[in-house]
């Protein structure tokens, strides 16, 4: 396994040299497949290039905490990856004692994307984001319905539906690209308006939806954890 993983990361190495990127940190894992998995710790890496039209994303990890990825996507509208780290909870909120993540990036000057975080309750009956910095021409689903400061931060709060499921989308009012998140607060305080009941806390995803990177560009996680009980 250690062979393979090694192996992995130098082709992923190979192909950012020839498109003139650097590797970035590379050294356990890496690979350009599509739907790349990788699990590390307690967590799940995943490369999921799932938009339509996207070009070629190289994920490269030394933990789940340090990963990143090189992404050359179009400059055309619409999500064309959401790579992240995975964590599966499962608890019920009303049995939740506490939910909080921090988060360490760095990101580019250019092309469209959003940091942030893909919260999933009831499976995937209910979908919250929380934008955590913002780039370009991206916005949430829905329409806007109120400013709040919960779970650490201050934001403008949007409620809609993409077609399969419902989505609260939190957008932090001024980009940040580090910090930490209660989001036991934040789920609570969508409870208590009344738009869920006491759902179960299914799975906290933090990563990079990257809308285009134009010529490839790097982001990169330099700390992240998430601890739910």
């Amino acid at each position: 396994m250690r062979k393979l993983q090694i192996v992995l990361s130098l082709l992923v190495a190979s192909v950012l040299l020839a498109v003139g990127q650097s590797p970035a940190r590379a050294a356990v894992w890496g690979s350009s497949d599509q739907w790349a998995t990788w699990n590390n710790g307690g967590y799940a890496l995943y490369n999921n290039i799932w938009g339509s039209g996207a070009g070629p994303q190289s994920i490269w990890a030394n933990s789940y905490s340090n990963w990143g990825v090189w992404a050359n996507h179009p400059n055309t509208g619409g999500v064309k990856s959401y790579p992240n780290a995975s964590k599966s909870v499962n608890i019920r909120l009303s049995s939740l004692r506490s939910a909080t993540s921090s988060f360490n990036v760095t990101v580019p000057s250019s092309g469209a994307y959003t940091s942030a975080y893909d919260i999933w309750a009831d499976g995937h009956t209910y979908e919250i984001m929380l934008w955590m910095n913002k780039r370009g021409a991206v916005g949430p689903l829905g329409s806007f319905q109120t400013n709040a400061t919960v779970g650490g931060h201050t934001w403008a709060v949007y409620r809609g539906s993409n077609g399969s499921n419902a989505v609260f989308s939190f957008v932090r009012t001024s980009n940040a690209n580090a910090g930490t998140v209660d989001i036991r607060a934040v789920l609570n305080w969508i409870r208590s308006r009344g738009w869920y009941g006491d759902v179960t806390l299914s799975t906290i995803q933090f990563g990079y939806e990257i809308t285009s990177s134009s010529g490839g560009l790097n982001f990169v996680t330099n700390s992240y954890s998430a601890t739910a009980s």
